[in-house]
């Protein structure tokens, strides 16, 4: 048996998942969803806001299972068989195309998105029309929908938490292992960008972009009680230039190693080399991320 875990910045003891084996056996009705919010009562773990981290919470109880410590009850997120992804629903949208410049679409509407209409279009637009589908968040993220000025949705993008290690923006940063544990939080990757694809207007995307990093610091403070210092993205070198990045001052820095951004013990299969591209937000990033609890 263990002796210590490091899962979603939490210590995890033989103790811990002994209780945590112990409680699913005296709740067997209990889903994942409601595990996880007891957990988080029963551990106090809470946001710099006071919200219960259930989806942190969700996602160590995962890794918990991967690694063989606990079976979890069935997702609900998966069909009858286990291994059948959940539909997203459609939800019917116009396509006109819009093909002009970008002064005739502005001023555009960046908002993140809060309620569940909003959510649907933003899960059907990824599952329909960007290349890696929707595949849900775990743990602290912002999601946006832009908009122009008569209404019409042009974009949508997704952020969430950062590779927990990649080579060369961990030697970027110059941080060791102690400060990444403490300030990766203080991160966030750009997983999704999607423009519509009637949606035809040069130099959009690198526009929004530079909307975003102006206000996404802000927003997440107002979300969970914290800033972030640095955005990340991993660009599929294959597909994509990262011409839109490059046009918003994000930094290219290298390329991955070929594996998984949650792979720490190399055991995941090998996916696409991708260009790193990163944005500070402040000037002192790297000596907030360097600091040590």
């Amino acid at each position: 048996m263990i002796e210590m875990l490091n899962i979603q910045e939490r210590q995890i003891t033989a103790k811990d998942i002994k209780f945590i084996n112990k409680l699913m056996d005296s709740n067997p009705t209990w889903l994942r969803t409601r595990l996880s919010k007891e957990l988080c009562v029963l551990w106090d773990w809470r946001n710099a806001k006071g919200q219960l981290r259930d989806m942190a919470c969700l996602a160590l109880l995962k890794k918990l299972e991967q690694q063989g410590y606990i079976t979890l009850p069935p997702s609900q997120q998966w069909g009858r068989k286990g291994n059948e992804k959940k539909i997203i629903n459609y939800i019917p949208h116009l396509k006109t195309s819009i093909n002009c410049k970008l002064n005739d679409v502005l001023p555009l509407q960046i908002k993140p998105v809060e309620d569940k209409e909003e959510l649907s279009l933003l899960k059907c637009f990824f599952d329909q029309y960007h290349y890696l589908g929707w595949s849900g968040t775990i743990g602290e993220n912002m999601k946006y929908m832009v908009w122009d000025y008569k209404n019409n949705p042009l974009a949508c993008l997704l952020f969430g938490a950062a590779a927990w290690a990649c080579a060369d923006r961990d030697q970027f940063i110059g941080w060791d292992a102690k400060s990444r544990k403490a300030n990766i939080k203080l991160i966030t990757n750009n997983t999704r960008f999607l423009i519509l694809p009637w949606v035809k207007v040069r130099y959009l995307a690198s526009h929004i972009l530079s909307q975003i990093n102006r206000r996404i610091s802000k927003d997440w403070h107002d979300k969970y009680g914290h800033p972030v210092y640095l955005l990340e993205t991993f660009v599929e070198a294959r597909r994509f230039q990262g011409i839109s990045y490059q046009a918003s001052n994000w930094v290219y820095i290298g390329k991955t190693q070929g594996r998984g951004r949650n792979d720490r013990h190399h055991k995941s299969e090998r996916v696409p080399i991708k260009d790193i591209y990163l944005y500070p937000l402040t000037k002192n990033y790297r000596e907030v991320l360097m600091k040590s609890e």
